[in-house]
């Protein structure tokens, strides 16, 4: 879904700022509900809501999320600055994601990891049943000997499941369990001593409920979608570093668009998971330019 802001510049110049939403069920959104979201705003933004105050005015999701990026696209267009400089942050470089893999039976998970060998991160999405589990972690760790691995429960754990299958984990060098036990279930992971770091997903929004997380998580994963925007996000990454959590930046399946701002977000994260646009059959024009798992920084024609 994609947000359009207009405005004529001082010098009669006319502009256009975009942003890129994905509506998550998980968090009880819907398409109507996200545009009829945006279109209630409409009013304020003609009357001169900037992304300042938009942030009071919308709670984080993916509504605030693309009318937040598309007012940092129209600033960009304004001033003829990119949307690095503007946040105050380094020139961008090209970043490397993860390629993830959709859960499948394990001798298909295996096959697709040697496919997607040469790819240096590899995020498996896993099932919930223990043997299972293992196998498609053991087949992928034998097929891509040299990625990276993320695997991602997403919520489908328990306490006692995690406990049997971290030491596992750890010994076919996954380097991250991402979301095991359901949000707002997951105090239990409090002084769990995890041989694999556990990132929290689902449990992870913004920066409010950062403090709730450092005892039971050392990663978050830092979604725009979840957030409500790069400007949430930025705040959310700075705050979450300084309490020495790393950072993950991931994504919804969605174009370059929004991989775009994401992009600066995870300029010097530990783990990115940016490959939205390669499970898409056709990236929109002009997209982020991907060399293997390698994404360039985006054209100001796109966004920025």
């Amino acid at each position: 879904m994609v947000v359009e802001l207009s405005a004529t510049t001082a010098d009669g110049r006319e502009i256009r700022g975009r942003g890129e939403c994905v509506p998550y069920a998980r968090y009880g959104e819907t398409v109507d509900g996200v545009i009829a979201a945006i279109e209630a705003q409409a009013a304020a933004v003609t009357a001169g809501m900037d992304r300042a105050a938009l942030q009071s005015a919308m709670p984080a999701g993916a509504a605030r999320n693309a009318l937040d990026c598309a007012f940092w696209d129209l600033e960009c267009k304004a001033t003829g600055q990119p949307a690095w400089r503007l946040a105050g942050l380094p020139e961008p470089a090209p970043v490397a994601t993860a390629f993830t893999l959709s859960l499948a039976a394990p001798v298909e998970m295996g096959r697709a990891a040697r496919e997607a060998v040469s790819m240096p991160l590899l995020k498996l999405k896993l099932g919930g049943v223990h043997a299972e589990d293992i196998e498609r972690v053991r087949l992928v760790r034998e097929n891509a000997p040299n990625s990276r691995l993320i695997v991602d429960a997403n919520e489908g754990w328990t306490i006692e499941q995690l406990a049997v299958l971290a030491p596992e984990l750890a010994a076919l060098g996954v380097a991250l369990i991402e979301q095991p036990l359901p949000a707002g279930q997951d105090a239990a992971l409090a002084g769990f001593a995890s041989p694999v770091p556990l990132g929290a997903d689902e449990s992870c929004h913004d920066i409010d409920g950062l403090v709730d997380l450092r005892a039971r998580y050392s990663v978050v994963n830092i979604k725009l979608d979840k957030t409500g925007g790069l400007t949430e996000a930025l705040r959310l990454k700075a705050a979450a570093q300084a309490a020495g959590f790393q950072v993950m930046v991931g994504c919804m399946v969605a174009t370059s668009l929004s991989m775009a701002p994401a992009f600066l977000l995870a300029q010097g994260a530990e783990f990115v998971d940016l490959d939205g646009p390669l499970l898409l059959a056709r990236d929109r024009e002009p997209g982020i330019a991907y060399d293997g798992a390698f994404m360039s920084p985006p054209s100001a024609v796109l966004w920025g």
